[in-house]
Formats: C-alpha cells, sequence, structure tokens
C-alpha cells in the first residue's frame, strides 16, 4: 500500500501537494476529497495525539458531536442563511433539514446549555476532533482547501470576559506548544473574526510563499496580522493649495489605470471611489488611486451586517455617472454617505470621477470640495510593504502565511441567542461567555511539508514522520544481512522508535529515492558490502551525505536514537 511516484500530479500547483501524492501519503478521490494511504494516516494521529495530549493538559475535556446538525440550531443563530452556499445542507426522508458540520459553535452550546447551570460548574472547556465539511467554490491545494478535512474544535465557557481571558491564553499557549511539537514555525497574527463572530481573535500561520494569506509583519516590534485586520499609520500630508477644480474629458478610459495613461500621471495622483451597498443602503469610499479598499475595514467601520459594491443602477443612481466616472464631488444624492481613507485627509490637487460619464475633476481639495463628515476619515486600505506599523511606526513587511490554527473570543454571541445561563453565588441568572478554538489537523500535516521539504521530498519532523526510521535492506537474500536488520528493528522498536524495512527486490538507487521522496527522519542502510567496509551506515533526512555515519551493528541503534533525539524540535 506504499506506492511513489517519478512525476508530479497535474492538478498539483505547490510543492506540498506534489510531495504529498508523489510520497503516497494521500491519494485524490475527486476534487477537494482524498484518501489518507497509510503512510498519510499514520502522520495523521501523531498530529492528533499531540493535539490531543495538549488539549488535555490545558484542562480540556473530551466529547464527540454529530457530524449531522439541525437546520434549527443554525436558523436560532441567523447562520443558516449568512454562511451561505458553503454549507452542505441536506433534508431526510421527513423533510427536516440538516447540515454537515463546518464547525460546532451552535451544537456545542446547546448542550452545554442543557448540563451546565450554575458558576460552580464553570469554568469548562470541551474539545472535539472530528470531520468538517465545507462545499468549496474551488477546491485546491490539496488538503489546504478541500471539501472535508480533520480538524480540533474547541469551546470554553466561562463566568466573565476576565475569565474567559484566562480560558483564551490558556488556548493560546497551547497551541504554540502543539506548533512547536509539530515541528512547526507557527506564527500568531491578529486576525478578523469572520463568520465565527467575538470580539477578537488570532490565527497562527506556517510562514510559505504558497500560502493563500496575506501577514503583515513588524519586525521591529513584533507586530503581526492578517492583512484583512492589519493596521497601518497613515502619514500626514501637507499638500500645497490648489486652483479650482477643473472639468475634463477622459473619453473611454473608465479605470484608474486607463485614466493615468490618457492624463499621463502616476495612480497616486488619484482618488479611487467605489459606492458599496451597506445593510441596503449606499455607501461611497475615497480610498488613494493606487491603493485597494479592505472590505473588511470597511464593514466593520460602517458596522455593517452585508456588504457589496453597489450594482450598476444603484451607482448610478447615488452618483450621477456609471462606475469609473464616479467621485466625491456633488454626487447626484445629496444625502450619500462619503467615507474616507485617513491617507487622504489634507489631500489637495487630487483627480476624481466628475459624476459624469467620461469625464474626471482635476485640482480637488477634498476638504473643500467635497462633504466629508469629521467621523468618516479611517484607515480603509489593505496594508502594503513598506507601510509604518501602528505600534510602533516602523516599517512593516508582507509575507505569505497558511492558516492552520484560530483562536477566538466569541463574548456572548451564541450564549444569548440559545439562553444558555447559569445561577452566580446569589441566585442570579448570568449568561455564559463563550471562546472557540480551531486547529485543522489534516492540515497541519500538508503545513508540515509545506515548510520542510527539499528538492529529493519530504523531510518529516521526527514527531510527526509517518516512521522515524526507514531500514534499507540491500541484500535481503543474504542471512547475515537479514538477521542484522531484524535485530536493529528489534531494538528500535523496542527503544518505542517506529520502524519501517525497506526489503524489496529493488536496486538501493530506487530504495534511496524512496527513502528520501517519503522523507524518514533517518535512512539505515544495512547490506553486506555496507557491513564489509564497517557496519551500517545511518544518516538524518535533513542532513547532507558528507554526515553519514558508519557504525557497528550493535551500536547501531543506540546511534540512530541520538540522531533521532538531535532532530527533535
Amino acid at each position: 500500500m506504499i506506492q511513489t511516484l517519478r512525476e508530479n500530479p497535474q492538478d498539483a500547483e505547490i510543492d506540498s501537494h506534489k510531495l504529498l501524492v508523489r510520497a503516497g501519503i494521500v491519494k485524490k478521490l475527486a476534487g477537494g476529497l482524498y484518501t489518507y494511504l497509510p503512510l498519510g494516516t499514520r502522520s495523521l494521529k501523531k498530529v492528533e495525539r499531540i493535539v490531543r495530549e495538549e488539549m488535555d493538559r490545558a484542562g480540556a475535556l473530551e466529547i464527540v458531536m454529530p457530524i449531522l446538525q439541525p437546520a434549527e440550531l443554525w436558523k436560532q443563530s441567523g447562520r443558516w442563511e449568512s454562511m451561505g452556499p458553503g454549507m452542505f445542507r441536506v433534508t431526510d426522508r421527513g423533510e427536516h433539514e440538516y447540515s454537515l458540520a463546518p464547525t460546532a459553535e451552535e451544537t456545542v452550546t446547546e448542550v452545554v446549555r442543557n448540563i451546565v447551570s450554575s458558576y460552580r460548574q464553570l469554568p469548562v472547556t470541551v474539545y472535539q476532533i472530528h470531520w468538517k465539511f465545507r462545499d468549496e467554490i474551488r477546491p485546491r491545494f490539496g488538503l489546504m482547501r478541500s471539501k472535508e478535512f480533520l480538524m480540533k474544535d474547541a469551546y470554553s465557557f466561562d463566568v466573565t470576559m476576565e475569565a474567559a481571558d484566562r480560558s483564551y491564553m490558556a488556548m493560546f499557549e497551547a497551541y504554540k506548544r502543539i506548533f512547536a511539537r509539530c515541528g512547526l514555525k507557527a506564527y500568531p497574527v491578529e486576525a478578523d473574526t469572520g463568520d465565527i463572530g467575538g470580539k477578537f481573535s488570532h490565527e497562527f500561520h506556517v510562514l510559505a510563499e504558497a500560502g493563500e494569506d496575506g501577514i503583515a509583519f513588524c519586525e521591529t516590534c513584533g507586530y503581526a496580522a492578517n492583512l484583512e485586520k492589519a493596521e497601518r499609520k497613515s502619514a500626514n500630508r501637507n499638500d500645497a493649495p490648489c486652483p479650482p477644480y477643473e472639468e475634463i474629458p477622459t473619453p473611454g478610459a473608465r479605470t484608474i489605470s486607463e485614466v493615468a495613461k490618457f492624463m499621463g500621471v502616476d495612480g497616486s495622483a488619484f482618488v479611487k471611489s467605489l459606492v458599496y451597498n451597506a445593510d441596503g443602503t449606499c455607501v461611497m469610499v475615497c480610498v488613494p488611486g493606487d491603493r485597494d479598499v479592505n472590505e473588511v475595514k470597511l464593514k466593520h467601520f460602517l458596522g455593517a451586517k452585508k456588504l457589496e459594491l453597489a450594482d450598476g443602477e444603484s451607482v448610478f443612481k447615488a452618483a450621477g455617472a456609471n462606475a469609473g466616472s464616479v467621485g466625491p464631488v456633488n454626487p447626484a444624492d445629496a444625502s450619500l454617505r462619503i467615507v474616507c481613507d485617513l491617507e487622504l485627509k489634507g489631500a489637495k490637487g487630487c483627480i476624481v470621477g466628475a459624476n459624469k460619464d467620461g469625464y474626471h475633476l482635476k485640482h480637488v481639495d477634498l476638504a473643500r470640495d467635497c462633504r466629508i463628515a469629521e467621523g468618516d476619515w479611517a484607515d480603509l486600505v489593505i496594508v502594503r510593504d513598506g507601510d509604518i506599523c501602528a505600534k510602533c511606526g516602523k516599517p512593516m513587511v508582507i509575507k505569505r502565511g497558511i492558516e492552520v490554527g484560530h483562536v477566538f473570543k466569541l463574548g456572548t454571541k451564541y450564549t444569548d441567542a440559545f439562553k444558555a445561563l447559569y445561577k452566580t453565588s446569589d441566585l442570579k441568572e448570568s449568561t455564559m461567555v463563550m471562546g472557540c478554538y480551531g486547529i485543522g489537523v489534516s492540515r497541519t500535516v500538508q503545513a508540515v511539508v509545506e515548510q520542510s521539504h527539499d528538492k529529493d521530498g519530504i523531510i518529516w519532523p521526527a514527531a510527526v514522520a509517518p516512521y522515524q526510521v526507514c531500514i534499507c535492506l540491500l541484500d535481503p537474500g543474504v542471512t547475515e544481512v537479514a538477521e542484522i536488520a531484524g535485530r536493529l528493528e528489534a531494538e528500535l522498536e523496542a527503544m518505542g522508535i517506529d520502524v519501517i524495512v525497506d526489503d524489496r527486490a529493488e536496486r538501493p538507487g530506487v530504495k534511496f529515492k524512496d527513502a528520501d521522496l517519503i522523507g524518514f527522519p533517518v535512512r539505515a542502510v544495512v547490506g553486506a558490502k555496507g557491513l564489509a567496509n564497517g557496519g551500517v551506515e545511518i544518516k538524518r533526512r535533513d542532513q547532507d551525505k558528507s554526515q553519514m555515519q558508519m557504525c557497528a551493528p550493535s551500536e547501531a541503534a543506540a546511534a540512530i536514537a541520538r540522531m533521532l533525539g538531535e532532530a527533535m524540535p
């Protein structure tokens, strides 16, 4: 059941996905669905064991909740609609609606509220390691974005916000230990709470060029945040006064780049104006012409539940022109709210849409010519490389990351919805305060491979490798050689070390290439020629050939154990 491939799978886009398939760790069944082969199952179980040990160490209690969740629970929280088409929804023969669990806040709150009734039963944290399902519109990158994945989800319930902070930090520290034990360098970064909701959250990211998420880092003070959440300090503008604005024709030019080319100026001279629909009301949003709107920041600033770009009819009604000619000077709807990025405060001499198709205005002074309320200035753009850190004032850098864990302080969002109450010491009713904490167990397996590989294959950390040692038996038909390999295997297993023996009738080069591809932390070569020249060859996967050791068969097990100890995080 171990099948290695020499060629990359055609649908694999990133190194870790290619290696997982080539090394026989997983096999694709359909888009976003994978079978974990024996090697993959062993690594998955090892990550799962580390997660379970650290959850237990942090005081969490393991439970198992149904994968099939009644729609009524989701409707009670209001997420049956807000989760949208990403949920797998099914109907039973009695026409009852269910979802295949994408997460379990509703289910666990319903369970706990029916068990916990007194402050004496709190705090409590429960967790499960279970399969989750999300109808990804475009499954990609192997286990990184799949329709079915193994996840550890934990939920804490406390009496106060302060107590909830302690539960949050207990999980935060547990996550740091988990990823370190898995051999991962994972960075906690501030993050948006998204559909889960809540007060604040942190994501744990593994830095990788193939990461889907952008992370803003300040290498001076240590500030780190997902680009959805990242803040920057805006520079104070001190633009020179400009003459009254002037209308100029820009026929056929609708985008910033097209108008900039037409006028022979840089995109930074423009104000980009977009009309959004926020909970049914149109809002004009203005940002520097060379920046992009951060819709997560905008949604939070407006306090909107639903935010999307306005349709063409709404844009024309609000501004008096079609998209591409929209601007903040005298829009058609005089009551239209205009919000601006802080970087534009004090901006003069700008170019904006004229709210007239095919025309723009130059020499615009935003304070003089536009109706913008004092409270409608905010940080509304996506942070980019070189932006100034809001914490310490030094430049930030942008890196890519793979999210492997996420911790949320939920507050009372779900406990309010489900009336999860407890009796205080003076017999009054109060609402439990909640947190939730997720780790992508299957995603962590691939994140390890993405962070730890070379041109020859995977380099597994010893703690999560499918087998820690591969004994390459080169002459299985020679009795003495086979016996020495067998004794070495038994000695290592007696030490609690996972061992696999490659006794196939293959050439040595094939066995060595497969051992490197699969990425066993230590390779031991037992062959007639080697034994005649000094004994057993042993080498760590993360070291080059110059560091290979020769040792007597009687000393090989102890030498391998030392190697593994050196390789452990």
